[in-house]
């Protein structure tokens, strides 16, 4: 077994790891896979950053980490490793999606993803509680290192570890550490250049009585010890990786031997922290007794109030919409008018059909995304905020007696939020639901949470309605207009998630257990990283969609079938001049008509008479057809229709809008039309990427082409019956 008190070189490190990795039967340099596990909100996702280099989403609550996460670490000059981030577990027996992901990795040897050594991640301030998975890993025959995270809190509350002594009694390399900021990385890496061993020590031995069912299933699947085969015993029902005639096998064998796995499960749980215990009293002291209330619990009782606790969340979800609104608008301001300076400056010196495609479709297009950013990062720093300092766990237990009561359960909320920035990972991490109606109900409804795609939608229709003024002297009356949007959806995904309950039939309980982490001031370089990777991510995705949609709309809007564009267009010349029309009107006049005998105008019209009833006309109507890819290109559609043989006065997508005419010449985006799009587009399913999603999530289309015809339905309805009570 590798010894923590090794010190060596960079060059005699190298040098050993080569020797190590060669007697191991590994070439030197080759890649060593490194599995990162532990308890929920232990700090792997911060180990494993610290390690790889990456940037992987790092939230103070738990269940951020809900499928596994790879990165390569260079451990020295010589040694590159791949490490693995797996989820958080309390134990091996898994009771959600994501905790599954552990067990398909490590009980399968054969597999080429199989671990060479595993990091265990224990928090030092609650080393009792993390130390029961750590002992179920040890039995396992992983060979493995004890990382120490938290020493720093451990401290503060006056624990003190023998690390030595701890060392000794668990038979495994123990590195003290504080992985959000970097200590103890550098020890941890010399002890990974070194060949572990599994650990020496036995922490707990199956019952006699078992060992003839533990010994067949170790001998019919070549395990390597008897602890894996009892827990094939216990969890083959679950095990991905085996077959029918596997599963059949064991379950003769529990049955011959009459195996009941949950007495088992919880005898084993005792036995295990009968010896944690007498370990602890070895090795952990405590130096001083907390005499005061810790400020977590005394914050607690006013966050986490059954009154107060309702109205902070509700104010900060306020002051969240707020600043999406008002801190937002003077940075989109200067980006929207900068797109259409460079539109109007290019337009004004240079001519011809390329010319047209830049500014008129890809600038046009980009402009409708780009003007957004600061929005996006503005939601994105709060949510980030909320995460880091601890405050969303907090959020989780407090809904969980309203979410209960609409077939949901308070590690619901976790979804929902996440849902306000992208349904995508926020479908995702409904994994950690254990109850399987629980979480197929998350899955459904999660989508109707106003995401981030939808605040380009929500920020022009409302600038166009609702007047920019102050409400009580410091609230804005737009802001106001867009945290309705975003409670209307809330409030159809609970009321959808209520009828699914009545409708969804399981004799399965639900449950709900969440860990409070303690307060923190928030990490404001995970808050950089995660405004950064989020509006990347938004821009690029969202802008290689828009600029291929544009470019193609700009084609089927600028040309026709035959003739018809210049005989549209003939004729109307021929009207401005008996009818003495101005130039400038009957431009304008010779560009509407060709676009509406454009190819995109037959599209259009085609369409025009299903969505009549709503308002829309076929403008609106490629938009629609169009923002199915994704929801923000309707911004980008709506500005590249409006741009198309538009002069270069014309500025920004608010302006190009508030100037669009109905057919009696009366401006089209009245109160009634904009509540109605506003209202379809808080409902609707256009977003192929959360489709997929929830696909991969239910494996199988049931519920993704449920999902996609009730919100599509909804949608509609809702639509048209605001704009026939507007109208």
């Amino acid at each position: 077994m590798a010894s923590v008190d090794l010190i060596t070189s960079r060059a005699g490190t190298a040098v050993a790891a080569a020797a190590l990795e060669t007697a191991a039967g590994r070439q030197p340099g080759a890649i060593t896979r490194i599995a990162l596990i532990g308890n929920p909100n232990s700090g792997k996702s911060s180990l494993f950053n610290q390690l790889t280099g990456l940037n992987q989403k790092v939230g103070n609550f738990p269940g951020v980490t809900v499928d596994r996460k790879t990165g390569v670490a260079q451990i020295t000059p010589g040694m590159r490793a791949e490490i693995i981030d797996l989820p958080g577990t309390y134990s091996l027996y898994p009771k959600s999606l994501d905790e599954k992901v552990i067990t398909d990795l490590l009980y399968d040897k054969t597999s080429q993803q199989y671990p060479d050594f595993v990091v265990i991640t224990a928090d030092a301030s609650n080393l009792r509680r993390n130390l029961l998975l750590f002992t179920q890993l040890a039995d396992l025959g992983l060979p493995a290192v004890l990382a120490l995270n938290m020493m720093d809190v451990a401290e503060q509350h006056g624990v003190k570890i023998d690390i030595q002594a701890l060392q000794r009694e668990l038979g495994v390399p123990v590195i003290p550490m504080n992985a959000r900021k970097g200590i103890g990385v550098a020890a941890l890496k010399i002890v990974m250049a070194q060949q572990l061993d599994a650990p020496a020590v036995q922490f707990y031995a199956p019952d006699e009585a078992l060992l003839p069912m533990i010994r067949q299933i170790r001998y019919y699947f070549n395990l390597h010890n008897d602890y894996l085969a009892l827990h094939y015993a216990h969890q083959y029902r679950q095990i991905s990786f085996l077959s029918a005639d596997d599963k059949a096998y064991i379950g003769e064998l529990v049955e011959q031997y009459g195996f009941e796995p949950t007495p088992r499960q919880a005898q084993e749980t005792i036995d295990r922290y009968a010896r944690i215990n007498d370990i602890l009293l070895d090795t952990v002291s405590v130096t001083r007794t907390e005499r005061k209330e810790p400020y977590s619990n005394r914050l607690d009782r006013v966050l986490t109030h059954r009154v107060w606790g309702y109205l902070i969340f509700f104010g900060v979800l306020f002051l969240m919409f707020q600043a999406v609104f008002a801190w937002a608008s003077y940075p989109m301001d200067l980006i929207d008018e900068g797109i259409a300076l460079i539109n109007s400056l290019i337009q004004t010196n240079f001519d011809g059909p390329l010319i047209n495609l830049l500014t008129e479709g890809v600038l046009a297009g980009l402009g409708g995304v780009l003007m957004f950013v600061p929005q996006i990062a503005l939601l994105f720093a709060f949510i980030a905020v909320l995460e880091e300092t601890g405050y969303m766990a907090r959020v989780t237990f407090m809904m969980d007696k309203i979410m209960r009561k609409f077939g949901l359960n308070g590690k619901s909320v976790v979804p929902l939020i996440s849902g306000v920035a992208c349904a995508v990972p926020a479908i995702m991490s409904a994994r950690t639901i254990e109850n399987w109606k629980d979480r197929i109900i998350t899955i459904f409804v999660t989508p109707l949470m106003s995401c981030s795609a939808r605040i380009p939608i929500y920020t022009v229709l409302i600038g166009l309605v609702v007047p920019d003024e102050p409400v009580l002297g410091i609230f804005n009356l737009r802001g106001i207009a867009l945290m309705g949007l975003y409670l209307l959806g809330f409030f159809a995904a609970i009321f959808s998630a209520l009828a699914m309950k009545l409708l969804l039939k399981t004799k399965e309980r639900s449950y709900f257990i969440m860990e409070f982490p303690v307060y923190r001031w928030p990490r404001w370089k995970n808050v950089g990283i995660t405004i950064v990777e989020k509006v990347k991510t938004f821009v690029f995705q969202a802008g290689k969609v828009i600029v291929a949609i544009s470019v193609i709309l700009w084609v089927l809007a600028s040309f026709g079938p035959g003739d018809t564009l210049e005989k549209a267009e003939a004729q109307v010349r021929q009207q401005a001049v008996a009818q003495g029309t101005p130039a400038a009107e009957a431009d304008m006049q010779v560009a509407a008509i060709r676009l509406e005998n454009s190819y995109a105008g037959v599209f259009g019209r085609a369409l025009e008479p299903g969505i009549r009833p709503l308002g829309f006309d076929w403008k609106i109507g490629i938009a629609l057809l169009t923002s199915f890819a994704a929801r923000e290109v309707f911004v980008g559609t709506i500005s590249t229709i409006y741009s198309v043989g538009q002069d270069a006065d014309m500025r920004t997508v608010q302006q190009k809008l508030a100037l669009a005419k109905d057919v009696n010449g009366q401006p089209f985006f009245t109160t009634a039309r904009s509540a109605s799009l506003l209202v379809f587009y808080v409902f609707a399913m256009q977003c192929m990427s959360t489709l997929a999603t929830t696909y991969r999530e239910t494996k199988g289309w049931k519920w993704p082409l449920l999902q996609m015809f009730y919100m599509t339905g909804l949608a509609y309805f809702s639509a048209l019956l605001v704009y026939q009570v507007l109208k």
